[in-house]
């Protein structure tokens, strides 16, 4: 198991443009009890010595920045098509092939 796990300092490059999920088992908030205390690893690693936080962070913000953009975009696109697929008259022969081939 332990050469499967891949750790990275971020988002890297492949999976920023993957679409994320969320799994509810690790969860903070259903893993641990209210009064446990925890930590992140970064700010755990700065106190050690670790100097790219500043750095992450700043990356991290570019991303989201441009994620959100992203996800607007997206979002405009999909409703422009779902209004366009409204507004489209079908004749009825098309419509036959149209189910016949699952699309209607």
């Amino acid at each position: 198991a332990m050469d499967r796990l891949k750790c990275f300092e971020g988002m890297p490059h492949p999976y920023d443009r993957k679409k994320r999920m969320v799994l509810p088992a690790a969860l903070k908030v259903l893993r641990l009890r209210p009064e446990r205390r925890f930590c992140k690893l970064g700010d755990l690693s700065k106190e050690f010595g670790w100097k790219h936080q500043d750095l992450i962070k700043r990356l991290e913000d570019q991303r989201k920045v441009k994620s959100a953009a992203f996800h607007k975009k997206k979002v405009a696109s999909t409703r422009a098509r779902a209004d366009a697929v409204k507004k489209v008259k079908v004749s009825a022969e098309d419509q036959k092939v149209l189910e016949a081939a699952g699309f209607a």
